[in-house]
């Protein structure tokens, strides 16, 4: 039989969600000027980013010199400082480790780890510059803290419906709450995870054409990206990333406006050696 549906505690949540939704920070990206808000303060975010960095390099076999290690921190020196005014109050620290993994990460108040497997992918500085111009710009947009206050207010309304289905069946509870909290991973969490990509690579463009590196080394990257990982990429409906198709379409679009900041970049570098 089917139990009682209660509204009040749906009425609860929503009066939660509203005072979570109103106290928190807002923040508005300084390249795309997206409004959003956030779970955390930039300076626990930055205490947080600092603590995952130190646990990270703990048990990382960590490279201290060789052309690797020269190559990683070349790209950071160019690209730190044409983060702009959100990043102003970033201590970048750059890591390089030994590990077959295809992956590079970069913390919030720009602690950078580099995996030796991704280098290869890169090939060259401008494709590094890709991946880590990316990596950056994830930290600088404070996706990290967007996600964060995300998955709060769906916690919170998740609370709220499985107190407001509370005199149904146990199993008839479990199926709802289930396909209620699919219908939130792939209807709101899993989208706004591939948004967060798209306005990274958005970022990520900008920041390496202002760094001098040529925009459109990224189309390769990417590609070569794709190779490598195709077999593994699930649907993009079921993935926090975009399908690799659809992340180089994007890209393309964007590409005029990354081309222009890397020529006004290079016209400057030429009055300057004038």
């Amino acid at each position: 039989m089917r139990g009682k549906f209660k509204l009040i505690p749906l009425v609860i949540a929503a009066i939660v969600i509203l005072f979570q939704f109103m106290g928190a920070e807002k923040f508005t990206n300084p390249e795309t000027g997206k409004k959003t808000r956030v779970a955390l303060s930039s300076k626990d975010e930055k205490a947080l980013g600092m603590q995952s960095f130190q646990e990270v390099l703990a048990t990382a076999d960590v490279l201290e010199t060789g052309p690797e290690v020269d190559m990683v921190r070349r790209v950071a020196e160019r690209l730190a400082p044409v983060t702009g005014e959100a990043a102003r109050d970033f201590e970048w620290v750059v890591s390089v480790v030994k590990s077959p993994q295809v992956n590079a990460f970069c913390l919030p108040g720009g602690k950078i780890v580099v995996y030796t497997g991704i280098l290869p992918i890169a090939q060259t500085e401008e494709g590094l510059a890709t991946v880590m111009g990316h990596e950056m710009a994830h930290a600088v947009a404070r996706h990290g803290s967007q996600r964060l206050f995300q998955h709060s207010l769906m916690q919170t309304a998740m609370v709220g419906a499985s107190f407001s289905l509370g005199d149904f069946d146990p199993q008839q509870r479990h199926m709802i709450l289930g396909l209620l909290g699919a219908g939130a991973q792939y209807g709101v969490l899993m989208p706004f995870g591939r948004d967060h990509e798209s306005e990274a690579d958005h970022m990520g463009l900008l920041y390496m054409a202002r760094a001098g590196y040529n925009p459109e080394a990224a189309i390769g990257f990417w590609e070569r990206m794709a190779e490598a990982g195709s077999a593994n990429q699930p649907p993009e409906f079921m993935s926090t990333h975009p399908a690799h198709g659809t992340r180089i379409a994007r890209i393309r679009e964007l590409m005029p406006k990354a081309l222009a900041e890397y020529e006004k970049r290079r016209q400057n570098r030429n009055l300057s050696a004038e």
